[in-house]
């Protein structure tokens, strides 16, 4: 599929419709832009600094800025939640993100950003394992498990993996065994547990803060 066929948002109206139209004066040559979405218009679903980029220089662009943090996600169930961990992982530019157990995952809930991000695949916990300890990264759990320390206060590394287990059922046992910490998400309702693509959002925006926004401030 070309870059300029990419699906409109489900909530876009004849009249409301989103990105741009075709390209209005002199034509630009450079070689990040894409010759048809300059003729046809840039609907895809991304900033406005990429429009009319074609996919590979937008990729290319984003290698160069993205963050040092890993999420990984256990596939042990087709997880619905695996698509919005991976648009999430997107937007605050995480290095990799790791699917581990089963290869096919549910793309739908990705919004196509899952082309723009790299994304690999691990048999199973141990072979993940051995790909972060060659790569020197600390694998840190996100859990309300017993014993888990508060995300809130604990100092996350700039580099390491943030694994998520399987929703409902959480960290396998044998994730539990790899992780060097387990942090859990300050809850403050009745529900025992949020949605795992909620807590991937907040538990990557906590890296965020902690190495983007307490940087600019200090």
């Amino acid at each position: 599929m070309n870059a300029a066929d990419e699906p409109l948002n489900q909530h876009d109206e004849v009249d409301n419709v989103v990105g741009v139209g075709p390209w209005q004066g002199e034509v630009p040559t450079e070689s990040h832009f894409d010759p048809e979405l300059l003729r046809d218009g840039d609907r895809r679903n991304v900033v406005d600094d990429y429009r009319y980029w074609n996919m590979n220089a937008i990729i290319a662009d984003l290698d160069k800025k993205r963050h040092p943090f890993h999420i990984a996600i256990e596939n042990l169930e087709h997880d619905m939640n695996i698509g919005s961990i991976v648009r999430s992982a997107n937007a605050f530019m995480a290095k990799e993100v790791h699917i581990i157990g089963k290869r096919r995952w549910n793309r739908r809930g990705a919004m196509v950003t899952d082309r723009y991000q790299h994304v690999n695949h691990h048999e199973d916990i141990a072979t993940f394992g051995q790909w972060a300890k060659a790569n020197n990264l600390e694998v840190i759990g996100i859990d309300n498990l017993p014993g888990s320390v508060p995300i809130e206060t604990f100092d996350l590394p700039r580099e390491c993996v943030l694994l998520f287990g399987q929703e409902g059922r959480g960290l396998s046992p044998e994730a539990g065994e790899l992780v060097t910490s387990c942090l859990s998400i300050a809850q403050f309702g009745s529900t025992r547990s949020i949605n795992a693509g909620a807590a991937a959002a907040i538990a990557m925006h906590a890296w965020i803060r902690r190495h983007v926004f307490e940087q600019e401030i200090n």
